[in-house]
């Protein structure tokens, strides 16, 4: 079964160079994408993720607002029902991360983090939600 992952950048991040090239590497792993554009709301990125029937949610955070958006985000999957793990990629420092994962994130991925540690994450999160 292909892997469906949505990523979706959420509140007012207008960086979309990263995440797109993200989108077209998981594309190219044999993921199927769904990018939800710039600009999301919390509401938005769950009830997305929800019609999508995803198995994984990726947030793209540059804006500085990971510690604020992020908790939104997995409180209104929640909400929805959608118990699908969320991935957080992008700018973020080291010391908040504990408190990222405190909020319901199953991983984190920085800066000059390998494809491969992502693409291998994304599909053990998928076999560990299945199960």
């Amino acid at each position: 079964m292909t892997l469906r992952v949505l990523i979706a950048k959420v509140g007012l991040d207008g960086h979309d160079r990263g995440v797109n090239v993200i989108t077209r590497l998981l594309r190219d792993a044999g993921m199927e994408v769904i990018y939800t554009g710039l600009f999301q709301s919390p509401a938005s990125v769950a009830r997305s993720a929800v019609d999508e029937d995803v198995d994984v949610v990726g947030l793209s955070i540059l804006s500085g607002a990971h510690l604020t958006l992020v908790p939104l985000v997995v409180a209104a999957l929640r909400a929805e029902g959608c118990d699908a793990p969320v991935v957080v990629g992008g700018i973020v420092p080291d010391s908040d991360v504990a408190a990222l994962r405190a909020a319901g994130v199953a991983a984190v991925f920085g800066p000059g983090t390998a494809l491969t540690h992502i693409i291998e994450t994304l599909e053990e999160l998928h076999v560990a939600s299945t199960h």
